[in-house]
């Protein structure tokens, strides 16, 4: 008979292969041409979904007799040299294990709801090779046990996100709104990498040097206060590109050019709750730095109040909904920054199978309406609203202007962020076409074939 710890690590192990074959199973048939029938590839899900999924609740099972619920796996290191050392490892505790769960039976229901909802689709096996993608990409981040491994798993849920925004790449808007995501997500993994850095330059490794050697959130952080400031904002930028903070709010509404399945998955669940799971992962941390805390809180309070301002003047129900899914992940950011841990847990599981049950009865429930109002004769009465009558008309107005254009954060971003690199960008192409003209002695082949008006900034975002 096994032993507990080699039972657990068994099932550690199998939660982690399940994505992985997925992912082998489907690309590579992809990569030879070699496209499996929609029953054949329902039949993968399926089966993946319902071993990873048993998976992580006996391992929830055989953890919660144990005193101090912890099991690490190690995977090998990838790189050890003297200064700094590089290794997988996985850790399953308290926080990791109701993630993965999550993250298992969201993805396992959006992928029945799917397999209908992009029937004959021709991208259908494309559009399931970066679920699996991202199926693995939420696996490896919510069980790292590294900020390395982290990383990892963070830039897999990227990529994976970025290329469903722009899942109906014959159309122009899904490609430019699926670049803007992925520009955001550069910002945000940037800021990951150099908190990466920051935590090996100061000799932490791991997260359980980092965090202590108890299970979270009861861990005690090795570092000191200014190395805490230091790692923790960067942290928090990294949050903020990935959950849609201010100013990074604006990325979120583009996202829902993807299918639905996708959006109800990624941005109604599972991808926006990343960067309250990183806070959460980090909050020994936070502890240590009550002005970190406090910009958490303040971040946190200001992503509501925008997000509930402009998600009431939104015209479709996909990005109603990206902005009460926000709303939701803001105030979660906040009970992070005033030292709560199992409540934002909590708020972070209710919230995501809140929205994606919103998102797949979106349809639906616009049909229903019309049923209604076809049967009444009319339109349903709107409900009234306390605010009309407090505030000024002048204020309404400005408020009124400030929801519909989403707080101006895309056009600040673009005109203070964006456009100073892209003048940069296009003085020094300028520069090199004019040198190597000089070289060449006349018009060189590269500058004929390059476009001096390369067009407006929209075309780059």
């Amino acid at each position: 008979m096994p032993s507990v710890e080699q039972l657990v690590t068994a099932l550690g192990w199998c939660i982690v292969i399940c994505p992985i074959v997925l992912l082998c199973v489907l690309g590579l048939t992809s990569l030879i041409g070699r496209r499996l029938p929609e029953e054949v590839i329902n039949g993968f899900l399926k089966t993946a979904m319902i071993v990873g999924l048993t998976s992580s609740i006996l391992m929830l099972a055989l953890m919660l007799p144990m005193s101090n619920p912890h099991v690490t796996i190690e995977g090998g290191k990838w790189v050890h040299i003297p200064e700094y050392e590089f290794h997988f490892k996985l850790i399953y505790d308290r926080l990791s294990i109701p993630f993965i769960i999550l993250s298992f039976v969201l993805c396992g229901t959006i992928f029945a709801f799917a397999s209908r909802y992009m029937h004959r689709e021709p991208g259908y096996n494309r559009f399931f090779v970066l679920n699996a993608v991202f199926l693995l990409g939420m696996t490896v981040t919510s069980l790292a046990g590294t900020v390395e491994t982290l990383f990892a798993g963070w830039e897999l849920v990227g990529l994976s996100s970025a290329l469903l925004v722009a899942f109906f790449h014959e159309r122009p808007s899904p490609v430019r709104n699926g670049l803007r995501v992925w520009c955001v997500y550069r910002v945000s993994d940037a800021a990951l990498l150099i908190a990466a850095l920051t935590l090996h330059h100061f000799g932490h490794t791991d997260f359980e040097k980092v965090l202590g050697s108890e299970s979270w959130p009861y861990g005690t952080t090795q570092v000191s206060n200014h190395e805490a400031f230091v790692v923790g904002l960067l942290m928090l930028l990294a949050a903020a590109g990935k959950s849609a903070l201010i100013p990074f709010s604006g990325w979120l509404p583009r996202a829902m050019e993807g299918p639905t399945p996708s959006s109800a998955v990624f941005y109604g669940a599972l991808s926006v709750h990343l960067g309250a799971f990183l806070l959460l992962r980090i909050s020994p941390i936070l502890e240590k730095s009550p002005l970190l805390c406090g910009l958490i809180i303040t971040l946190g309070l200001s992503t509501a109040v925008y997000a509930t301002i402009a998600g009431r003047v939104q015209t479709d129900i996909k990005s109603a909904i990206c902005f009460a899914s926000l709303t939701q992940v803001a105030l979660i950011v906040a009970e992070i920054g005033f030292g709560l841990r199992y409540i934002p847990l909590f708020h972070i599981l209710g919230n995501g199978c809140l929205r994606t049950l919103q998102f797949v009865r979106a349809p639906t429930l616009l049909q229903d309406r019309r049923l209604l109002e076809n049967a009444i004769g009319g339109r349903l009465p709107k409900s009234t609203s306390l605010w009309r009558s407090l505030l000024p008309h002048s204020l309404q107005i400005w408020l009124y202007r400030f929801a519909i254009e989403r707080g101006y954060l895309d056009a600040m971003i673009d005109d203070y962020f964006v456009a100073p690199f892209v003048a940069v960008f296009r003085f020094c192409d300028r520069m090199e076409r004019c040198w190597t003209d000089y070289l060449s002695g006349g018009k060189s082949r590269e500058s004929d074939e390059v476009d001096n008006n390369p067009g407006s900034l929209e075309e780059f975002l």
